[in-house]
């Protein structure tokens, strides 16, 4: 245990979030994979800074953690978005002097002013969180690969949006996949595109045998596979009545399921328009 974590601290419970220690050095903010509001975050231990990646969906959530790595004296100097999506960018604000990293399709949505509606209905139990919501717009345009401190690569990927980004973590072996991994939770690649999602996820796995994943329980190769069968069945499916049962049957989070069925029946058309399922969702239409 490295002298930043206090005795005990790794196994501390801050409201519904567990802190785990995936590796020397490397924390996680594990929330329960019940949905699109439970978000995962991660800490990456330096001598002399932090490194956070995502930001969970709101500040209060973001704040628990926050708090918890005030203690250890360490100051946060990084923090990266793996998506744009709220989930991983809403509670940005618990940062406010670490440089941000994202893609550039996230900094030109989080210049936009956030949809607030759409976020309350899809996560209905943080509504009243997104009153006067501000995000942290992004810092430090990724476009390739990257060291960003002494132990973190940031490394551009894709599918589950147009640019998403994953931390890679050499000393220990680890890769923080963000919103590029969700375990055990129905994935949202409602605005993505499932088949280059699912490819995406071989790269993935050549950077780290552990993998921390946005939404779930730490995994590995036995889960991101889970993943990939899940992605490209959605992907061939082409309807929900030839969707087959498989590995998600027992996962949470079942009503994104019609609309990653949709978005690919859709793109497989020609038709990247949102899918009108994921438009219901969010109230809108």
């Amino acid at each position: 245990m490295k002298p930043w974590f206090r005795p005990g601290r790794a196994a501390a419970t801050f409201a519904r979030v567990e802190l785990i220690e995936v590796a020397d050095g490397v924390l996680l903010a594990q929330r329960p994979a019940t949905g699109f509001g439970s978000a995962n975050s991660v800490a990456v231990f330096e001598p002399d800074g932090i490194v956070v990646v995502d930001a969970c969906t709101v500040p209060a959530h973001a704040c628990e953690f926050a708090d918890a790595l005030a203690d250890t004296g360490v100051p946060i100097r990084h923090l990266v978005y793996t998506s744009p999506h709220i989930d991983h960018v809403g509670g940005s604000s618990a940062y406010p002097l670490a440089a941000v990293y994202g893609r550039a399709e996230t900094s030109a949505l989080l210049d936009q002013p956030p949809n607030t509606d759409a976020y309350r209905h899809l996560a209905p139990d943080l509504a009243h969180e997104f009153d006067d919501l501000v995000t942290r717009p992004v810092s430090h345009t990724v476009r390739e690969a990257a060291w960003i401190s002494s132990r973190v690569v940031v490394a551009p990927t894709h599918g589950q949006v147009g640019e998403n980004l994953v931390v890679q973590i050499p000393d220990a072996n680890v890769v923080i996949a963000g919103a590029m991994a969700t375990f055990g939770v129905i994935p949202p690649a409602w605005a993505g595109n499932p088949t280059e999602w699912a490819e995406q996820l071989d790269i993935v796995l050549g950077w780290g045998a552990t993998v921390v994943p946005g939404h779930g329980e730490v995994g590995g190769e036995a889960e991101v596979r889970a993943l990939q069968r899940y992605l490209r069945s959605v992907a061939t499916a082409g309807s929900l009545d030839a969707m087959l049962e498989g590995d998600w049957s027992g996962w949470t989070n079942h009503r994104f399921h019609p609309a990653n069925v949709e978005r690919a029946a859709m793109l497989a058309a020609g038709d990247t328009d949102p899918p009108p399922t994921i438009l219901r969702l969010m109230g809108i239409g």
